[in-house]
């Protein structure tokens, strides 16, 4: 009679398991878990020789990889790079880019998927627009309009962001919403233990990490200044920008938005693809919604907002 050792080497080493486990491996998105590995290298690189380079250029290093890992963490909100949402979770839980606990920008994020509701307040949460009634403060106007320029976007954008997600933790608690609760106090927890890994294992003080966190998410943002305008048809409020490939890798691609949001289960690295197959076709279905590059916007509205944030009407 076999051993319980011999059996269980019999079952797990079964051709109907390997089988199983060739399929799972094969539906990994490879690139995208190489893509985890070189971000995560990059700063553990940068946080282990901060001490052997000037301040400033591990300040603008950690800008960077916020901005890049912001970018992934979008990828794992979709579904990528395995058909597992436990590990997909797991690969983009850890908040080196500080602000956002992962499942609120999910759960925020896939709302906004919502192509009928694009840029309509209180229905699309990543909406840069508001209606007319009732009557806004004019510091809330003058904030609105700020950001719709490039300055305003990288500069006050992470501020207004941030402020809107503090309000939400808020209202969880005075709702005693326990999932939400529990939510921020791993995420608070996680946060510690990356500033703390920070400061004491490469001497980078909190106000460092911070600073260069908040900048980061400001060039995440850059991305999202003008990727939605209001339009009658849903399909006609989604850009595509055909910027130049180091703006392309920095965004994942995210930058064929069009792309994106008639496909949002596609990788990242098969976007441009699908873009340059039927680039007639995606300009058509979005009425000719397109942007020559972000260093366009840079020239053009650094200071001049690309459009204004009043919704003439409720649509």
């Amino acid at each position: 009679m076999p051993s319980p050792h011999q059996d269980t080497f019999i079952t797990y080493a079964s051709p109907s398991n390997w089988s199983t486990l060739h399929r799972q491996l094969a539906n990994v998105e490879w690139p995208t878990l190489a893509l985890w590995t070189l971000i995560f290298g990059g700063w553990t690189a940068t946080l282990a020789t901060t001490k052997m380079m000037p301040p400033a250029l591990t300040w603008l290093a950690l800008v960077g990889i916020t901005a890049w890992y912001l970018s992934l963490q979008h990828e794992f909100s979709h579904g990528h790079p395995t058909r597992s949402a436990k590990i997909n979770r797991i690969l983009g839980l850890t908040p080196i880019a500080l602000w956002y606990p992962f499942d609120d920008y999910r759960e925020q994020h896939l709302t906004h998927h919502q192509d009928q509701f694009l840029t309509q307040p209180g229905l699309d949460p990543e909406s840069n627009y508001f209606y007319p009634q009732p009557p806004q403060p004019k510091w809330k106007l003058f904030l609105w309009k700020s950001q719709r320029t490039v300055a305003g976007r990288f500069l006050l954008g992470p501020g207004l962001s941030i402020y809107q997600l503090l309000g939400r933790a808020v209202l969880s608690l005075r709702e005693r919403n326990s999932a939400a609760i529990l939510m921020w106090t791993q995420h608070l927890v996680l946060v510690g233990a990356v500033l703390f890994l920070a400061q004491h294992g490469a001497g980078v003080t909190v106000w460092q990490y911070a600073t260069a966190s908040y900048f980061g998410l400001g060039l995440s943002m850059l991305r999202s200044l003008y990727e939605h305008r209001p339009a009658a048809q849903p399909s006609h409020r989604i850009v595509v920008n055909e910027a130049a490939w180091p703006w392309r890798l920095l965004y994942l691609n995210n930058n064929y938005h069009a792309v994106h949001h008639m496909h949002p289960e596609l990788p990242w690295y098969q976007i441009a693809k699908h873009y340059h197959a039927d680039r007639e076709g995606y300009l058509h279905r979005n009425g000719g919604f397109l942007i020559p590059g972000y260093a366009w916007l840079i020239r053009h509205h650094l200071w001049r907002p690309v459009d204004s944030p009043l919704l003439a009407q409720a649509r």
